[in-house]
């Protein structure tokens, strides 16, 4: 069995933020997205999309059209990782796993109307990629045998289960079309088994996080975690991963020879990254808790009544530390980007160095999210905010 390593929390903290790519050298996009293994995709926009957002904080040369050509080149796919996620093409074999399970169980969330699919299936095979409006019944016609939310599930239904794939988004409107079509040849589609895929799973975990827990690679994929265990038990007897510890934390780590020995040469950060709430550094909440002494929860799910900082706060990292909050606004009709609010963790005093960081990187966030004025409307502590002023007018 090899041997536990112990790290202390700057080393941990050295060792996950050069996996996720916030504290090393700018990356394009797709090799954004091949280091994350994922990017989650979410539709709201109070600020910018979980999707763009996630790139432009490890690449701030982004635009979105680069995504939509991603898509065009075949490069990357629409699928299910934890959530609704982009995945590099080149990962495309081991989503037939999930695909199969799904096949053999019937369906995903709704019943399977076989009647339905095989219809959505004749249509575009027939007719090329279409999307879920083209299977609405015009206006003012008598409803035939089918209606758009059975044709909409068939659709989402069909995915899942591997028989059609997303070629491309209108808006935010998903195309499908025949997977055939979508995937290109070269790609390996032979279905990994199961032991395969754990494999892949914990793979990807540690070179995308750094260091990870068997329960935060399980997370949210039902019925694999023994599996998970096991192969993990095995890689650590084969020596091909490391158990690691933090001091002061209790959980069991893993990671592996390769990210160790990226600490000694790993460069102090001290930029500002304002991060998505769906960004993979913090989408485990119990990551920032252990790691990073920070605790976070996004609020968009809690009732508005019981928020303690708002619907959508972005947290602030600056180096290896979290030391804020900031409630956004993004109004792209008037140009405006509001911070409503922006919180600074107890034991944290803001230097010139900080808010010098701070102000280039929220100037170049509120133009990524097209606005050219930023406007603070409260600071916590509020003896802060007319430096805050100051700094964003200058």
């Amino acid at each position: 069995m090899s041997k536990e390593i112990q790290l202390d929390k700057k080393e941990a903290r050295k060792l996950v933020l050069h996996a996720q790519g916030l504290n090393q050298p700018q990356q394009n996009s797709l090799q954004t997205i091949q280091q994350l293994s994922y990017v989650q995709i979410d539709t709201i926009s109070v600020a910018e999309r979980a999707h763009h957002h996630v790139f432009f904080t490890r690449n701030q040369d982004y635009t979105q059209p680069q995504l939509d050509q991603m898509m065009t080149d075949k490069v990357i796919f629409e699928y299910w990782s934890h959530a609704a996620a982009f995945l590099p093409m080149d990962d495309y074999r081991f989503s037939l796993y999930t695909k199969g399970e799904i096949a053999k169980a019937g369906k995903f969330w709704f019943d399977a109307d076989k009647k339905m699919m095989r219809h959505v299936l004749k249509r575009i095979r027939a007719e090329g990629p279409l999307q879920s409006k083209d299977f609405e019944h015009p206006k003012g016609e008598a409803p035939i045998w089918y209606e758009w939310k059975p044709a909409k599930i068939a659709l989402h239904e069909l995915f899942m289960a591997g028989k059609l794939m997303v070629s491309g988004r209108q808006g935010f409107q998903k195309i499908y079309d025949l997977t055939e079509r979508v995937v290109p040849d070269y790609i390996d589609k032979k279905r990994p088994t199961e032991k395969q895929f754990c494999g892949y799973l914990i793979d990807r975990a540690i070179a995308s996080q750094g260091i990870v827990a068997a329960s935060e690679i399980a997370h949210l994929r039902k019925g694999l975690k023994k599996s998970i265990v096991k192969v993990l038990e095995d890689k650590v007897r084969k020596r091909e991963i490391i158990p690691t510890s933090i001091k002061g934390v209790s959980t069991e780590y893993y990671t592996i020879p390769s990210c160790l020995d990226l600490i000694p040469n790993t460069r102090e950060n001290t930029e500002v990254h304002l991060l998505c709430p769906f960004d993979p550094l913090v989408i485990q909440r119990n990551r920032p808790s252990q790691i990073f002494d920070f605790e976070y929860t996004i609020e968009c799910y809690v009732p508005e009544k019981k928020r303690k900082y708002g619907y959508y706060v972005l947290p602030i990292l600056y180096g290896d530390r979290f030391v804020g909050r900031l409630d956004p606004k993004a109004d792209r009709k008037t140009g405006k980007f509001y911070v409503r609010k922006i919180w600074l963790e107890d034991g944290f005093e803001p230097d010139e160095a900080f808010f010098y960081a701070f102000t280039e990187k929220i100037k170049a966030f509120a133009k990524f999210c097209g606005c050219m004025q930023i406007v603070l409307e409260k600071a916590f502590p509020n003896k802060y905010k007319t430096e805050f002023k100051r700094w964003l007018r200058s």
